[in-house]
Formats: C-alpha cells, sequence, structure tokens
C-alpha cells in the first residue's frame, strides 16, 4: 500500500479548506487557519510521543507526523528495546527521548513531550492514560477507547484531574467525505436520514490481540464495528437510544473460541431512524449507505479506510483530494492544545461508543433489544 507524502497536495488541502472549503471547515476555524499560517511561518511545533510501535504506528502515523504542521514526533516509548533504537535512527529522535513502559513516567520532565499517542490494545488504554495524564502530558488514545465504560470513566476522570487534554484516534472526522456526510445530515439537504446501512469486514487468517477477548474487549465489532456505529451516529446527528444484535455461526470455531466472528446489529435512533449492519472478519467488505426522503449518501468502497474512498450522493459522485487523514487529526488536537478549543472528538465520545458496544453485546447474548 502506498502512503502519500506529498507537500504540495497538503498545501493544497490546506489552501482548499482555508479559502475554498468553508463549509467543509465548519467547526474547525482555527486549525484551518493555524495551519494556513504555519504554511507561511514555521514556529514551534508541539512535540508527541508515541506508545507503542507496531503496524499502525510504523506504517500511519509516524509517516503522518513527517506532515504535520503543528505537532511532530518527539519521542517513542516500547516494549521492545529494538524498535526504540530503529525509530530513533529513522525519526532522528534524541536518545533520552525514547522510554520504555518502566521509564515512561519520566516524561513529566521533558518538555519536548506534549502530547502522548496511545497505539496499544485497548485494554492497556486505562493504564497508559492514568499515568500519561499524572505526567502532565495530553492524551490521544487509538479506538476503540477502551474496553468498559467503567475504564472511560477512569480514563477521563484521570485527564480531568490532571487539567489535561483527552482524545479518541477517531481519524475519519477528518476526512472530507465523511466531513460531508455529517454536513449533509446537520444541514438536512435531503432531509433526515432514516434507512442506514453498513458492512465492514476482512479475513482474519491467524491468532493475534485483535480475537483476544482479555485485550481487544472483543471481535469484529470492537475492530470493525465502531466505524459503522460511527458513521450512523454521524448520519444520524445523534446516539441510537435502542440496540439489537445476533452473532453468526462460527465458521472457525478454534480460532475465534474467545469473541465473536461476525456480528449483525440493529440500532434505533431518536427520530425512529435505523441502522441495519454487519462487522465481521469472516468475509471482505466495507461499505455504508445513507438514505432520506429526498436523497442518499454512500461509499461503496473503503468506506472506513484510510483513503481510496469511492462515494457519491443522488447528485452525483463525490471526488475530494486525498489527504492523510492522521496528519489531520493530530494537527487538530495540536490546535486544541495550543488554542484550548474543545476536541471534537473527545473521551466523552468514546466512552458513548463503548457504551452502545457494550449494549450491542448484550442484546446478542440475551436475544432482547437493549435500551441505551
Amino acid at each position: 500500500m502506498n502512503y502519500p507524502r506529498s507537500r504540495s497536495s497538503r498545501r493544497d488541502f490546506i489552501r482548499h479548506l482555508t479559502l475554498g472549503g468553508a463549509t467543509l471547515a465548519t467547526g474547525f476555524p482555527s486549525l484551518w487557519a493555524q495551519l494556513a499560517a504555519a504554511e507561511q511561518k514555521p514556529g514551534r511545533k508541539l512535540g508527541v510521543a508515541l506508545l507503542g510501535l507496531g503496524r499502525y504506528s510504523t506504517g500511519q502515523l509516524g509517516p503522518a507526523l513527517l506532515e504535520t504542521k503543528l505537532c511532530q514526533l518527539t519521542g517513542v516509548i516500547t516494549g521492545t528495546p529494538s524498535k526504540g533504537v530503529e525509530w530513533a535512527q529513522k525519526y532522528n529522535l534524541s536518545k533520552d527521548n525514547v522510554y520504555s513502559y518502566e521509564t515512561m513516567d519520566r516524561i513529566a520532565d521533558n518538555p519536548a513531550i506534549d502530547i502522548v499517542y496511545i497505539v496499544t490494545p485497548p485494554a492497556l488504554h486505562r493504564q497508559f492514560t492514568e499515568r500519561i495524564a499524572k505526567a502532565g502530558k495530553h492524551v490521544i488514545t487509538e479506538k476503540p477507547m477502551a474496553t468498559s465504560v467503567e475504564d472511560c470513566d477512569a480514563m477521563i476522570a484521570a485527564c480531568k484531574a490532571a487539567r489535561v487534554k483527552l482524545s479518541v484516534g477517531y481519524r475519519l472526522h477528518f476526512d472530507l467525505y465523511h466531513r460531508e456526510l455529517v454536513r449533509l445530515a446537520k444541514e438536512k439537504d435531503f432531509g433526515p436520514f432514516m434507512s442506514i446501512t453498513g458492512d465492514r469486514g476482512f479475513v482474519f487468517k491467524a491468532r493475534a490481540w485483535r480475537i483476544d477477548k482479555k485485550l481487544a474487549g472483543g471481535g469484529p465489532m470492537m475492530d470493525l464495528g465502531i466505524y459503522i456505529i460511527q458513521g450512523a451516529c454521524m448520519a444520524a446527528g445523534a446516539a441510537p437510544i435502542s440496540v439489537t444484535a445476533h452473532e453468526e455461526p462460527k465458521t472457525k470455531p478454534e480460532l475465534f473460541n474467545e469473541v465473536e466472528e461476525k456480528m449483525r446489529f440493529s440500532m434505533t435512533f431518536p427520530d425512529g431512524a435505523v441502522c441495519n449492519a454487519v462487522a465481521g472478519f469472516n468475509h471482505s467488505s466495507d461499505r455504508f449507505r445513507a438514505e432520506a426522503a429526498k436523497g442518499w449518501f454512500e461509499l461503496t468502497e473503503h468506506a472506513f479506510t484510510y483513503r481510496g474512498m469511492v462515494g457519491a450522493t443522488s447528485r452525483g459522485p463525490l471526488k475530494y483530494t486525498a489527504i492523510n487523514q492522521q496528519a489531520a487529526q493530530m494537527d487538530d488536537f495540536a490546535d486544541c492544545v495550543m488554542t484550548g478549543r474543545e476536541t471534537p472528538v473527545p473521551g466523552s465520545m468514546g466512552r458513548r461508543d463503548i457504551r452502545i458496544l457494550t449494549a450491542i453485546y448484550e442484546a446478542a447474548a440475551t436475544g432482547k433489544s437493549v435500551t441505551i
């Protein structure tokens, strides 16, 4: 897979948002102004440390931090010493900014690090968030935020007590296709979206932490279903009030002995809108559609991926310049830290989604509708 790193495309994106894309930039005026200013007069960037140097950090976040305008990679925290050496060499990091999980509390004394991005299995997010907040650093945690509502509450409380900001890695809130979905839902160009469908899956072939219930909290619902939950909440402009769910029979029970292999679920929203969806580790799909009385919005390919989305509305095809979603996400959070504004993807949103996921698992287990 190719990861675009063109400075010109990034510059064009900023120009589009600040000059020609006011409607898409609604809600992020400070960020776009900051990015445009940074293009003209580079200043001090906030320092970001990545905690956990697995595939997502290596393939997405590290490269994205070469494109960000308001923040930059200044440190790493890893349980594998060799990875620390490798990252320090690759990204020209000071050896003093390479930490282990045992030494990471020392970041409290490191002014080069302002933000820590947690990129570990979700069951570990709470303990790392509490330690980072205690060290006085702002926190981004990957999705899902945690494996229980209780852990989400503890994370929110820890950051509030330490007076640091907490955000969840919901990158699609900064993607232009999903921003258009939000705009259509808010302005009701087609009327309210009342029928929503989503299907996300890939074929899981080998044992890994994503199917370890203790670490992941569940299977494809936690890893993939959460994206459909996000999209449906965007389309409905609200959170669901009830859910139903059904776990499909397992085709590989020896592999999925701890978690579901495929889940079908339905969410009902306050205005009567319904989302019917499926998330699975035994089929390949990535689609999303929202229908209203006067029109529709759909992503027929790569609906929730990093790039390559194919989308349309009832008015015709959607074609937006590809951006680095992770770079936009991290720059927005850096702007939040610098200006004091609230992040559009806060811990409370992460908690909301864990509450919905918990209800879906309960509905699947009981065969009954669960009120949220």
